[in-house]
């Protein structure tokens, strides 16, 4: 009964009129919404009607929250599930903002938590993931890699890509996948291009991911997603396979959208 209420429920949100001026603050402020097909827009706006109504959020540093914050953040959450099996994200109850660059209050874990990211508290960070308890997100950072995906950086995509991760119940960086043929692909390309990335980072080579995705295997999934994304070409270029794994993950074809790139139409 309950499953059925929230089903009715999400349907109702999903049929009404999008805002013409979330339409408007979403084609200013995410650049992919110009490349999807028109069927995939309306796939994006429905999710994020649901995403915004069932997720609690909260204004931090003197941020007042805005509709032009929570549809910017959702719409590029919601890029992430376009072509996934999904329950609108359901390990995330509460999304707290800061208006820049921050250092959270000290935070005590609950009992049965498992501290998932490995920045310390006393750091300035623009996005923070937990197993459980709030994710948090840095406006500025949200803005800037929503209307510049060129720059390969995007606070959104990694951190909900460790969401994502933690699905089934671990930060390790295989997300939930779909058979064992999958899963055996996904740990064998991802283990060889995790370890090239570390041996770049150790002797100061240049990788065309960024350095910190050595950090551990949770660390390389959420930047290799955002460079799946934001610069596919290039993680063509340099890793196909890596490429290969992510888009069967995924569902989804950036690269394709890149070349296509239709900003200019109608929605």
């Amino acid at each position: 009964m309950f499953h059925w209420f929230i089903d009715r429920r999400r349907k109702k949100l999903a049929q009404a009129p999008f805002p013409y001026l979330w339409e408007d603050i979403i084609r200013r402020n995410v650049a992919h919404y110009c490349m999807l097909e028109d069927a995939e827009r309306v796939q994006l706006r429905a999710l994020i009607k649901v995403f915004i109504a069932e997720k609690n959020w909260e204004g931090a540093g003197g941020l007042e929250l805005t509709d032009e914050i929570r549809v910017t953040i959702s719409a590029q959450a919601c890029l992430l599930i376009l072509g996934l099996s999904h329950n609108y994200y359901r390990n995330i109850e509460s999304i707290i903002v800061y208006p820049s660059t921050v250092v959270p209050p000290q935070r005590n874990p609950g009992f049965f938590e498992n501290r998932f990211a490995p920045i310390e508290q006393e750091h300035p960070i623009i996005g923070q993931a937990f197993q459980q308890g709030p994710l948090i997100i840095v406006w500025d950072a949200a803005l800037l890699g929503g209307r510049h995906p060129e720059s390969g950086h995007n606070v959104i995509y990694h951190e909900f890509a460790h969401k994502l991760d933690m699905l089934d119940g671990a930060a390790d960086g295989t997300p939930p996948l779909r058979d064992r043929t999958e899963y055996r692909d996904w740990v064998l390309t991802c283990s060889r291009e995790y370890l090239r990335l570390k041996d770049d980072t150790e002797k100061g080579k240049k990788s065309f991911l960024d350095a910190y995705g050595a950090t551990s295997e949770a660390e390389f999934f959420a930047v290799a997603t955002e460079q799946f994304f934001d610069q596919p070409r290039l993680m063509i270029e340099q890793a196909p396979d890596l490429y290969r794994v992510l888009k069967e993950y995924y569902r989804q074809d950036p690269s394709e959208r890149a070349y296509r790139n239709n900003c200019t139409g109608g929605s």
